[in-house]
């Protein structure tokens, strides 16, 4: 997984940038195949925002938070995220074809012959 961190009117400490690394890297746990993660912290006056987008296959996921503390915005805007990883996760077990043992016992289940119908 890519990950960018870009701070806005601040500069962005060592310690908050292990801190989001290690937030990112925990979305791997709800879904594997994650491109990328571009998380952007921003400071306007005494609000901390800070939105994570991810992109996953060709779909795009975004969660922002906005908090009196830069940690606790980064924490909001991953745990959003998290919830929609869930949600299209869900999706697309749903949609996926029907598992190959079903097909399987489907196709070696002992059939009938015609004779023994017509008697």
């Amino acid at each position: 997984m890519q990950k960018t961190i870009t701070a806005r009117h601040f500069d962005l400490t060592d310690e908050m940038r292990e801190r989001a690394e290690s937030e990112m890297d925990s979305l791997t746990r709800y879904f594997e195949n994650i491109i990328s993660a571009e998380l952007v912290l921003d400071l306007e006056r005494h609000l901390h925002k800070a939105e994570l987008r991810v992109k996953v296959y060709n779909h795009s996921i975004t969660g922002t938070g906005e908090t009196d503390d830069m940690y606790n915005s980064i924490s909001v805007s991953v745990d959003k995220v998290k919830g929609q990883l869930k949600k299209y996760k869900g999706k697309l077990k749903d949609k996926r074809p029907e598992e190959i043992s079903e097909v399987i016992n489907e196709l070696t289940r002992p059939q009938t012959d015609v004779d023994e119908i017509d008697q």
